[in-house]
């Protein structure tokens, strides 16, 4: 997954680099399934 941030301040645009960072672990990602799997309507 690649976000794709819009911003409009150098401060906004660091912490969105400093995101690419971050390691979810398998218990992480299984609750963000989880919470992905109760999501109705379409998301693009």
């Amino acid at each position: 997954m690649v976000p794709i941030p819009g911003t409009k301040r150098v401060k906004w645009l660091e912490q969105n680099v400093a995101a690419l960072d971050v390691e979810l672990s398998a218990d992480d990602l299984a609750a963000l399934d989880a919470l992905a799997a109760k999501v109705v309507g379409a998301r693009y």
